[in-house]
């Protein structure tokens, strides 16, 4: 089959799309044949080497978080999941990629696809609905009447986080450019603040919540927004110790990232405010709750371009330009 793989970190020349021996299943796998892949930022990071100390990869490794497509064998202690069913999935930090023509899948990572998205909507859904999930309904815990702010709200993440925000009954601010506004007004917006023209943080105040998605010093200018109580979840870091020591990773480690995330954690409790990292996981109970809101049309996907697979490459440095609206997806089939 084909996939895309990188051979080595830190060159994009090691990246292609190469001939590889067809999967099997483990007992508790699905093999899926690939009708979509959803792109994600951090499908960007690993080939450079970004999370080689967290991410471990056997090289040459395949490429790719999310899928869409049909199933066409089962493990044989898969109970829930049959040939021909049509499912998404996110497999990230899974040791395998989504990024080729056929993809294994751990039963307890799939959810059936929602009957009323192509596999083009499916596959752009998993990682970015699964992290708002964890970060909002988990971390967050956020309640009807609560006000939370999501930065970049065109994006990936941002076009589904502020979708789950407002069915979750929170009050949503985000920041985005003159050219979006009308978009992320229309997934539920309450604030839009156009950051040409405006600084977020002299602009909002006493909010319970903030999904950290955007690197540099927003996460620091975030704390002045917050009241006593809340919460910064972050996707961007530092990575603190309770991340390090939920991986099981070595003293050192744990030191490490408590060391990196030392500054932010401090500023943060002096303004009685909880500081986060998290780390998107797999989870099919999640994203079968997550797909009866797509079911629904509580939430819709928002895609800005797909990609035929020969230009998968072109479509990860299309996604690395930041100008996407949405999500960029590649279709295999």
């Amino acid at each position: 089959m084909r996939a895309l793989v990188f051979k080595r970190y830190g060159k994009p020349d090691q990246v292609a799309i190469v001939d590889i021996p067809r999967p099997m299943p483990k007992p508790n796998e699905i093999l899926v044949q690939v009708h979509a892949a959803g792109l994600n930022p951090i499908d960007n990071m690993i080939p450079k080497g970004t999370f080689k100390p967290i991410l471990r990869f056997r090289l040459p490794a395949m490429l790719g978080s999310d899928l869409a497509g049909v199933v066409v064998e089962v493990g044989s202690r898969v109970t829930r999941i049959k040939p021909g069913d049509a499912v998404f999935a996110s497999i990230f930090d899974l040791g395998t990629g989504a990024l080729a023509e056929f993809a294994r899948v751990p039963e307890d990572a799939a959810a059936l696809k929602p009957p009323n998205l192509d596999f083009v909507q499916a596959a752009s859904v998993p990682m970015v609905g699964l992290t708002s999930w964890q970060a909002l309904k988990d971390r967050a815990r956020l309640k009807p009447g609560q006000k939370v702010f999501i930065p970049a709200g065109a994006g990936g993440i941002g076009t589904f986080a502020i979708q789950l925000a407002k069915y979750l009954g929170a009050m949503v601010a985000t920041t985005t450019s003159t050219g979006n506004v009308d978009l992320v007004r229309s997934l539920g917006a309450d604030e839009v603040i156009d950051y040409k023209k405006q600084q977020f943080e002299e602009v909002l105040q006493d909010y319970d919540a903030v999904l950290g998605t955007v690197r540099g010093d927003a996460i620091e200018k975030s704390l002045r927004i917050l009241k006593p109580g809340s919460i910064v979840a972050s996707l961007v870091g530092p990575p603190d110790a309770a991340f390090a020591q939920a991986r099981g990773m070595n003293y050192f480690m744990v030191f490490l990232f408590g060391l990196l995330s030392r500054k932010i954690i401090r500023r943060a409790r002096r303004r009685g405010v909880a500081y986060s990292f998290l780390f998107v996981h797999p989870d099919g109970r999640q994203l079968a709750e997550i797909g009866e809101l797509l079911k629904a049309g509580r939430i819709r996907p928002v895609i800005d371009r797909v990609f035929p697979f020969e230009q998968a490459k072109q479509a990860l440095a299309y996604l690395e330009t930041g100008r996407a609206k949405g999500k960029v997806v590649v279709q295999m089939m």
